[in-house]
């Protein structure tokens, strides 16, 4: 209760850096509860690129599903080696979640703003969420990119493959000596398309049921509603967001030659081209049910310790 007048005093303009934390916070919690669902997904998206990298042709086995894949990651490299890559993918959340969060509210409150009944438009939702989620993801890029190579490191030592990162700090070293500080930024452009479409999903989505159920229903801002909504939003962000997820993870992923440049892939329109000529449309949504059954439990966890948190310190619901 006495948390609940402190919120209802305290102005909306709460300081940025204060919401930054409390986002970052909540993402980290979220990471690392569902961070090996996201580590089973990349592997699932990569098979397909490695058959071809192989042998030339399309895969003539067929794909694991994600139940036996994450068994088989336990099997052949033990069970810690889920949360291979989880350091970079916290950094990477610390940056792209406090970033996001704290753009969507900015845009929302003080430039777009609501309407004179307090609510805000779906329209105006849409350019919040995508603009926040491509702002985020822009400064986060460098961080993503390090996750990704090192959630592969464990399939390329079993494949008898030379390791290409031996920890974060090395992995950010090798990228700049290879490719310069711009390669840090690698595959930036379909990583901020995704993010673009998924925080459409998610801080869209959210925020358009959480207050669509706070006007229509008798629901009370509390945990049941802040469930509701999120379970909403992270089925839409995995929807929206599986296509461009794919051709993200690849191009990233993806060998380099000296001068930093992608051997297998142009540009993201390349390599969509060559995923659907190869292996079909269907492969654009490789790994979609992993991607949601993490989006699904991240975004609960995200969400209902964001809201908490905010609550605790004084802060108004989001």
């Amino acid at each position: 209760m006495a948390a609940e007048e402190r919120s209802r005093s305290l102005p909306d303009g709460w300081p940025r850096s204060s919401k930054f934390v409390l986002s970052a916070c909540a993402a980290t919690a979220a990471e690392l509860v569902t961070f090996p669902l996201d580590l089973t997904k990349t592997r699932l998206q990569i098979q397909g690129e490695a058959a071809l990298e192989q042998h030339g042709t399309a895969p003539t086995v067929p794909y694991r599903g994600m139940v036996s894949t994450a068994a088989g990651i336990v099997q052949e490299e033990g069970l810690l080696k889920l949360w291979q890559g989880a350091t970079p993918a916290v950094y990477r959340h610390i940056v792209y979640s406090g970033v996001r969060m704290v753009a969507y509210e900015q845009i929302r409150d003080s430039k777009l703003g609501k309407g004179d009944d307090e609510t805000f438009s779906l329209w105006k939702a849409v350019v919040a969420g995508m603009t926040a989620g491509a702002i985020g993801q822009f400064f986060a890029s460098p961080t993503d990119l390090v996750k990704v190579q090192m959630q592969m490191e464990g399939k390329r030592r079993l494949e008898g493959k030379p390791p290409r990162v031996r920890g974060v700090y090395h992995a950010f070293v090798t990228i700049v000596s290879k490719g310069g500080v711009r390669g840090l930024w690698a595959g930036w452009v379909p990583n901020v398309q995704r993010a673009a479409l998924v925080n459409m999903g998610d801080l869209t989505t959210y925020d358009t049921v959480k207050h669509f159920l706070l006007r229509n229903t008798n629901l009370k801002d509390s945990m049941l509603c802040h469930s509701i909504s999120s379970i909403f939003s992270g089925f839409v962000a995995a929807t929206l967001g599986t296509p461009a997820d794919v051709i993200k993870t690849r191009i990233m992923n993806q060998p380099r030659d000296k001068n930093g440049r992608g051997i297998l892939y142009k540009s993201s329109t390349d390599c969509f081209m060559q995923a659907v000529r190869g292996e079909g449309l269907m492969s654009l949504y490789k790994g979609f049910i992993p991607t949601w059954m993490r989006m699904a439990p991240w975004s609960l966890v995200f969400w209902l310790t964001y809201e908490q948190i905010r609550r605790l310190v004084g802060v108004h619901s989001f």
